[in-house]
C-alpha cells in the first residue's frame, strides 16, 4: 500500500459524510451487544485494489474488530473469492461496511481496467498513462490503483512537472516564449521539474524539435498516420524527446496508436470513467 499522509483523514471525512448524528437503522435493529463475523466477496472477475483502505475503514470505526485480509492489492479474483473477513461488534460491521466497499469498488475497477489496457499493449514498449481526471480528494488513492493495474502514473498534479498545454502556449504568445518562461521560472526558483509541451500538428511539432528546451512531447488528437511520422521525425531528431499520444484514444485504436513506437500512450478514462468491480459484504 502506498503512504498516503491523509488516508486517515480522508475515510474518517467519508465515514461522516456517510454516518452523521448516527446509523439509525444499525442502532434501531442491532443490540450493543451482539457479534458476528461477515465476509467481503468478489462477485466478479478482477483485479484487486484498496483492500488496505477497506481494512483501516473498520479499524477506524472499531479498533476493536479483527479484519482478516486473505487476498491483497494487486492480486487477481473471480467471482466467488473471499477477500477478507471481518469478525466483532455486528453493528460496527455494518456501519463501516458501505464505505469500506466503496472504496474498494471503485479503486478495483479503475485497477481492472487498466489491467485489461495494459494486456492490450502487450509485447510493446509503449506504456499507458494515467491523468490528473481523478475525483477530487481521491487522486493518490486512484493513481495507486491504476498502478496495482499495471498502469504507469503521470506527474501527481501540478507541481511535480510542468506541462505546457496548448491554452499556456496561447496565452504565453507562443511555443518558444512559453518554453524560454518556463525554463527561467524554473532556474530562478531553483525548480527541477521535467517540461513536457503540448503540439497539435507538425508544424508545431517542428517548432518545439527546432527550439529545444523540452524532456517529453505531447502529440495531441494526431491521427495514425501523422503520429507515426511525428514519432519517426522525433526519434530521428538528434536530441532525445519522450513522446507521448493523447486525446479521443479507445479500445480500437489502443495498440494501433501504440504501434507508433510512441513512448507513452494516456487515457483520462482510467480513472474518470470506470465501471466499479461488485464486491459485496455478508454475513458468514
Amino acid at each position: 500500500m502506498m503512504q498516503i499522509e491523509n488516508l486517515d483523514e480522508l475515510i474518517k471525512m467519508a465515514l461522516r459524510e456517510d454516518i452523521g448524528d448516527g446509523d439509525h437503522s444499525t442502532l434501531a435493529c442491532i443490540p450493543p451487544s451482539a457479534v458476528g463475523t461477515a465476509k467481503m466477496v468478489a462477485k466478479q472477475e478482477g483485479i484487486l485494489c484498496g483492500a488496505e483502505v477497506g481494512e483501516r475503514v473498520f479499524m477506524l470505526v472499531d479498533s476493536t474488530l479483527k479484519v482478516n485480509l486473505l487476498k491483497h492489492d494487486g492480486n487477481p479474483v473471480a467471482k466467488g473469492d473471499i477477500i477478507m473477513t471481518v469478525e466483532g461488534h455486528s453493528g460496527s460491521i455494518l456501519t463501516a461496511e458501505r464505505t469500506a466497499l466503496n472504496f474498494m469498488q471503485r479503486l478495483s475497477g479503475i485497477a481492472t481496467e487498466t489491467h485489461r489496457m495494459v494486456q492490450m499493449l502487450d509485447g510493446l514498449d509503449t506504456k499507458l498513462l494515467d491523468t490528473r481526471k481523478t475525483t477530487p480528494n481521491m487522486r493518490l488513492l486512484e493513481k495507486y490503483a491504476v498502478a496495482c493495474g499495471g498502469g504507469t502514473n503521470h506527474r501527481i498534479g501540478l507541481y511535480d512537472m510542468v506541462m505546457l498545454k496548448d491554452n499556456h502556449i496561447d496565452f504565453a504568445g507562443g511555443i518558444e516564449a512559453a518554453i524560454d518562461r518556463t525554463r527561467n521560472y524554473l532556474k530562478e526558483h531553483g525548480k527541477n521539474l521535467k517540461i513536457e509541451i503540448e503540439v497539435r500538428n507538425l508544424d508545431e511539432l517542428q517548432r518545439v524539435l527546432d527550439h529545444g528546451g523540452v524532456n517529453r512531447i505531447m502529440l495531441d488528437n494526431f491521427d495514425i498516420p501523422t503520429l507515426r511520422e511525428a514519432v519517426s521525425r522525433i526519434k530521428s531528431w538528434p536530441v532525445h524527446y519522450e513522446t507521448e499520444a493523447s486525446g479521443g484514444i479507445t479500445d480500437e485504436t489502443l495498440r494501433p496508436y501504440a504501434e507508433t513506437e510512441v513512448d507513452f500512450i494516456s487515457v483520462g478514462a482510467l480513472t474518470h470513467h470506470i465501471k466499479s468491480l461488485d464486491i459485496s459484504l455478508v454475513k458468514k
